[in-house]
């Protein structure tokens, strides 16, 4: 028997637990590690932002999920990987040990490389939905006196969309309140253009999200390092593409949403051969750490270099279906070294996103997410937040009932051509040539 220990239970842990039970027998242990019991839709924390959404709609409980799939959940969570060892130092004093670990932490959030920004100092975040929560209060406050809004990104990051969802949304609530008029609104990102991504754009989404922000009389700043923030105002440098200095701007909030850049969990950081000088995870093309050949990396957490230089450091993000291939390609994997094997899947990190306005949205799908790419796709409509909606409630309804991928899924997968391993093929000893 071999057990195999899930670290985190987010998006991709939770999936991933799920995969390895389906692909695994029953003679095989299954344990996540995590700091409580709880999954939420991160996806949905614009909505729960701005009232659409509470936070019991968007949560599941994973005790009696995890217990009907036969996995172990540890809820203390962990304070130190030891891989050396092959062990787990829990938050209260115990260890869990594996034969086979996959790392699906997420990030840390490093709201402290810049003075001022974040819950604990003067702006907001939807990175956690108990910080949406908390930019909930903040939203009411901002429609009882209206204010000027900031909404964008800090040097660093790598998740632009939910940034750009939110201006939008928090655009809609604020319409739909009738106080718009008295809101004026910025977009501030580190981005060297609009669209960019962290992707150098998909599609064009250049164009369509500068023609969005101007239809909803949204200004912005690219290229912008913000470099502290004070009770009611933020100082930005704006810089030329080639990084020098090209203005300076001292701008005025009544309200501010700024996602953080991200660093990998202090329970990492410690492993040397592990992680990369910011905390990532490294891994090759089997989503395998080259130090330690029994574990694994999915998700947030995984070392990715950025897209090429930029004037402000820009990140690259990781998506829903992106994690996804590396979920279904590293249960592919720990299934052949179980049996002996070596492991020869490659996820396809193609990327399918939506990014819901309110009451429009933009698309893309890239594939692979990384360019150059296959497929290079974006549209915009009122379709994109219906389907969002949709994808909220069917996403839930696989972690509620505990399914990685049923086959309707697979089957619309295969229909509109995207997949989530790339193409394997076996010399007559079963070794993976290509």
């Amino acid at each position: 028997m071999s057990h195999v220990v899930v670290l985190g239970a987010g998006l991709g842990g939770t999936i991933m637990a799920y995969e390895l039970r389906k692909v695994l027998g029953r003679e095989h242990q299954i344990t996540v590690v995590n700091r409580g019991a709880t999954y939420s839709f991160v996806p949905s924390n614009p909505w729960v932002a701005v009232g659409w959404r509470d936070t019991a709609s968007v949560e599941v409980d994973l005790v009696p999920v995890f217990s009907k799939a036969g996995i172990a959940l540890r809820p203390e969570g962990a304070e130190r990987l030891v891989p050396e060892e092959n062990r787990i130092e829990l938050t209260n004093g115990d260890s869990v040990s594996y034969d086979y670990l996959v790392v699906a932490t997420g990030p840390e959030l490093a709201f402290d490389e810049v003075p001022g920004l974040g819950p604990e100092g003067h702006t907001q975040s939807i990175c956690q939905v108990s910080h949406a929560v908390e930019a909930k209060t903040a939203v009411d406050r901002l429609i009882a006196n209206p204010g000027p809004v900031i909404i964008g990104a800090a040097p660093g990051a790598s998740c632009f969309g939910p940034a750009y969802e939110f201006a939008f949304v928090l655009d809609k609530a604020l319409r739909d309140a009738k106080v718009r008029d008295r809101v004026p609104m910025v977009f501030v990102t580190p981005e060297p253009y609009i669209g960019h991504l962290g992707l150098d754009g998909v599609g064009d989404t250049k164009g369509l999200l500068e023609s969005q922000l101007r239809s909803h009389h949204i200004k912005w700043i690219t290229n912008a390092r913000i470099e502290t923030v004070d009770d009611g105002v933020m100082h930005v440098e704006e810089l030329t593409e080639d990084g020098a200095s090209k203005a300076k701007h001292d701008l005025p909030f009544a309200f501010s949403m700024i996602l953080p850049a991200f660093r990998g969990v202090d329970a990492l950081r410690s492993a040397a051969g592990l992680v990369n000088p910011r905390g990532f995870v490294t891994i090759d093309r089997h989503q395998q750490n080259q130090t330690f050949p029994n574990v694994f990396a999915i998700g947030v957490c995984v070392a990715i270099p950025p897209m090429g230089k930029t004037a402000v450091p820009v990140g690259v993000p990781k998506t829903g279906f992106m994690i996804e291939s590396m979920v279904t390609a590293t249960a592919h994997n720990i299934e052949r070294m179980i049996e002996g094997k070596a492991p020869n899947a490659e996820a396809s990190w193609n990327a399918i996103c939506l990014a819901d306005f309110g009451d429009n949205g933009v698309a893309f799908v890239a594939q692979p997410q990384i360019p150059p790419r296959n497929v290079n796709w974006s549209s915009s409509g009122y379709w994109v937040h219906v389907a969002k909606v949709g994808f909220e409630k069917y996403f839930l309804r696989k972690i509620r009932t505990g399914q990685s991928e049923p086959f309707y899924e697979k089957l619309a997968l295969q229909v509109m051509g995207v997949d989530k391993l790339r193409s394997i093929k076996f010399d007559d000893n079963d070794n993976a040539v290509a």
